[in-house]
């Protein structure tokens, strides 16, 4: 069985603020540029099994930088959606409701067709993409590339923890995750590595 290897993409405006950011689609920041090259050497001479990216134009610059062409739009892999919070800070949040924890209380809905996600809700896209790809995993790695909450949600769910258990793993723009096996139990193997780190593993 393959690794399953997940990308968060660089860096933005929003990313950098702390804004919550979903259906609002920033590019990336010069910087978040740099952090998608900079992972094109983990990826370089490596063939995957399948690759998807968030349908974000965020998610599919950072594949492409990082040299993982012909990564499919996937519409389930797209952000948490915030609600009335896209754009909003915890800090502003916190004026009004200082109790808010989004792991536990989900958001209030927002504009027409946003009606923001619970954390079970953004769980169960998470578990309809780990059903999609078990069985290319079987025929080797599967890389996705996508958004912090989101990925924290499936790394989750992939370890068979609750999706708010999501809470647990930070993920850091511009980084690769993977998880893997261990006597045929689901493991973290790596967590936001980088190009200057350990390299992930073939």
């Amino acid at each position: 069985m393959g690794d399953l290897l997940l990308v968060r993409h660089g860096e933005t405006e929003w990313s950098v603020s702390g804004q919550h950011t979903s259906w609002t689609d920033l590019p990336l920041t010069q910087r978040g540029e740099e952090q998608a090259k900079s992972l094109a050497p983990l990826f370089a001479d490596r063939t995957f099994a399948l690759a998807l990216t968030s349908p974000l134009g965020r998610a599919i610059r950072t594949a492409e930088l990082a040299g993982l062409y012909g990564a499919v739009p996937d519409p389930d892999l797209h952000e948490w959606d915030y609600g009335a919070y896209e754009g909003v800070t915890t800090v502003e949040i916190h004026r009004t409701r200082p109790d808010w924890y989004l792991w536990n209380d989900g958001v209030p809905t927002g504009p027409a067709g946003h009606p923001g996600e619970s954390p079970a809700e953004v769980g169960r896209r998470a578990d309809r993409v780990l059903q999609r790809i078990v069985p290319a995993l079987d025929g080797g790695d599967v890389v996705l590339v996508a958004h912090a909450h989101f990925l924290r949600v499936l790394t989750a769910r992939y370890l068979e923890l609750p999706a708010a258990d999501g809470r647990l793993f930070q993920l850091a723009t511009g980084t690769v995750s993977r998880l893997s096996t261990e006597h045929d139990r689901p493991v973290i193997a790596e967590w936001n590595a980088t190009a200057v780190a350990t390299p992930v593993h073939p």
